[in-house]
């Protein structure tokens, strides 16, 4: 078992569990934030091929830039990808296991520019674009690897949502969701999926420090009153992007083999959900 590890139980047909030093990673979101720090923490764990999936494209070749300097021997490539547009998202798929290989690993760290907001306050115009540019790019491009994963009878899917998937929390019906249909989108693939080896779950954590969308969501009104009183609750601490990239790899790799359908928070003590 060199390149990964098979598991077959009860008389099933066995499955692969990629290693992830023998793996092609794609990361959706993965030129900031947290898909940034997963993207170095995976090539700190030997990844020796990465994709960096994101809009804009001079924040991609920095992103390259960025985390390929510390690991000359890995192939790190950007692919430029709106993936709430489901053609794009297929693209995108299409062209990571053109360049690197069939994808063995997804992790999906997108966000939407909006903030929480009481709902009599949002103009009903605006709802439909905020759910979907929150809820579709994990769904599409999940959708648009599976077949890869199918295919070669193992992968791993991470989704990123949050909290507000699980806690009722003012200012965020709209948001929360969205967060919700991620959740529930992953549970049920995995339970779709799992037949093929494949293992699907998500991460709900609550603010994380350190951020674009961190950051946007401080900047003050409603959000910021909202998240300034989420921090008093985090006795353990407010996450940072290093602290979900550590639980991505985990998850990503055959230690979690088992662990499938599982929505993960990491919020330092916020809430329990």
């Amino acid at each position: 078992m060199t390149d990964t590890q098979t598991a077959g139980r009860g008389g099933r047909e066995p499955v692969r569990v990629p290693r992830i030093e023998d793996s092609t990673i794609a990361i959706t979101g993965g030129t900031s934030g947290v898909g940034l720090a997963t993207a170095q923490r995976f090539l700190a764990h030997g990844a020796p091929r990465l994709a960096l999936l994101g809009r804009n494209a001079e924040r991609g070749r920095a992103a390259v830039d960025t985390v390929g300097a510390d690991h000359p021997d890995a192939r790190v490539e950007f692919v430029q990808v709106d993936a709430c547009d489901a053609a794009e998202a297929q693209r995108a798929a299409d062209e990571v296991a053109s360049r690197l290989g069939a994808i063995d690993v997804l992790v999906n760290s997108t966000t939407g520019s909006a903030t929480p907001e009481l709902l009599h306050e949002i103009p009903i115009d605006t709802i439909a674009t905020m759910f979907t540019q929150q809820a579709l790019a994990p769904l599409h491009m999940t959708r648009a690897a599976l077949p890869q994963m199918r295919s070669r009878r193992g992968g791993v899917v991470i989704n990123i949502a949050s909290d507000a998937a699980k806690v009722a929390t003012p200012g965020e019906s709209v948001l929360g969701a969205a967060m919700a249909a991620i959740v529930m989108f992953s549970r049920t693939a995995a339970m779709e999926a799992k037949r093929d080896g494949i293992r699907v779950n998500v991460l709900t954590p609550s603010l994380i420090l350190g951020t674009p969308t961190g950051e946007h969501v401080m900047e003050g009104g409603f959000s910021a009153k909202l998240f300034g009183k989420a921090i008093t609750l985090a006795h353990l601490g407010v996450a940072r992007p290093d602290d979900l990239a550590g639980l991505i790899v985990f998850l990503a790799g055959p230690d979690a083999a088992l662990i499938t359908g599982q929505a993960i928070s990491v919020n330092g003590g916020i809430s329990a959900a």
